[in-house]
């Protein structure tokens, strides 16, 4: 029997098979501690992408864009956390059984048929990132998909909370002005189903868009498209443009979009650098890897225990301690990626984003 604990299982697929009369208050715990899961699983491939850029520039498109979108998945992550601590639900992020594992599957059965890695930014990641993001009916794609989106995932969690509204009581609920970022990334409590209807509103729609629309309806900036389509201009280095002779089309026609140039990361093998026959890391990046991973080990403990606090003003300083634990990561993933791998290729070390217990 497969449990919340197995990042590789199918559970998300499950839930979503089970029949809606049976999505009650336990359904719910399980399916959004499982949504917290997918967040985080999320920030490590295009955190990647984003480091990669060389010598990054804040006014550089490729580098905002990916940036912006990092910001937005962050403030995710913050909600999925609040949707589950409203109803009486303790977040899971600090265990080796739940963090993201790479390459690999999203977790839950999401989209089965892609794998997530981690390296630089190349045309193969991009087209990755606008994957994990794809709506079940993206605007630019003549053709509907078959598979569970996350989007999907989330409008069956809304709907459970619409027929259990009692269920939301604002119990350990963090906050974080973060509109600087957009007018959708703020960490808001969730006291009313009408805050718990928004917050799932901003998830789904700054990462796919609408139905009718690629637009974000929360953007940064005014015109910002979802991530989907963000990642989708990206890999095609055009901006999307609205057909003017078919108003419902949307093509890569616009402005073209230069590439930065990027440090050549190489994709992290199973298990991490030390796994791989041909990346075994000498004493000193073995050193630089072991830093990496304490600092965002901590990161996730600082997390869950702001999430776990009873106590509003110890988990709001944990919050904060969380915020600037998170600028630890930077430093040590350009160290790495200055670092040649050692079978020729050319290629360069990156973070591994592996969970490590407490000293």
């Amino acid at each position: 029997m497969t449990t919340l604990a197995d990042y590789r299982s199918n559970r998300i697929v499950e839930l979503m098979d089970e029949p809606s009369e049976h999505h009650d208050a336990e359904w719910l715990k399980e399916a959004l501690q499982q949504a917290i899961m997918l967040e985080l699983a999320t920030l490590p491939p295009y955190l990647c992408g984003l480091w990669s850029i060389k010598n990054p520039d804040p006014d550089e498109p490729v580098s905002r864009a990916i940036r912006e979108i990092v910001f937005d998945e962050m403030s995710h992550l913050g909600l999925a956390c609040n949707l589950l601590t409203t109803i009486g639900g303790v977040p899971r992020l600090a265990d080796a059984a739940i963090v993201p594992k790479y390459p690999g599957p999203l977790p839950g059965g999401v989209r089965p048929e892609l794998t997530v890695s981690l390296s630089g930014l190349t045309k193969q990641s991009l087209d990755m990132y606008s994957r994990i993001e794809e709506p079940d009916h993206p605007v630019t794609l003549s053709a509907a998909r078959t598979h569970t989106s996350i989007g999907a995932f989330y409008t069956a969690i809304l709907d459970a909370f619409r027929k259990h509204k009692g269920l939301i009581t604002g119990a350990r609920q963090l906050v974080m002005d973060m509109k600087d970022h957009g007018a959708g990334n703020s960490i808001y409590a969730l006291n009313s189903f009408a805050d718990v209807k928004s917050a799932i509103e901003v998830i789904k729609e700054q990462g796919e868009g609408t139905s009718a629309s690629p637009e974000n309806p929360h953007p940064g900036e005014l015109g910002e498209l979802a991530h989907f389509y963000v990642f989708r201009e990206l890999f095609h280095e055009r901006k999307l443009k609205r057909n003017p002779d078919y108003p419902d089309r949307w093509e890569f026609t616009g402005d073209v979009i230069p590439m930065p140039q990027v440090l050549p990361m190489g994709t992290v093998p199973p298990g991490g650098w030390a796994a791989g026959s041909a990346s075994e890391p000498d004493p000193d990046t073995k050193a630089r890897l072991a830093t990496f991973n304490r600092n965002y080990s901590e990161l996730l403990r600082l997390l869950e225990r702001a999430w776990k606090s009873a106590v509003a003003a110890e988990a709001a300083e944990l919050l904060m301690d969380a915020v600037g634990q998170m600028f630890t990561l930077k430093g040590p993933a350009w160290k790495l990626m200055a670092k040649p791998l050692p079978d020729g290729s050319g290629k360069r070390y990156g973070p591994e984003f592996l969970y490590t217990t407490a000293p």
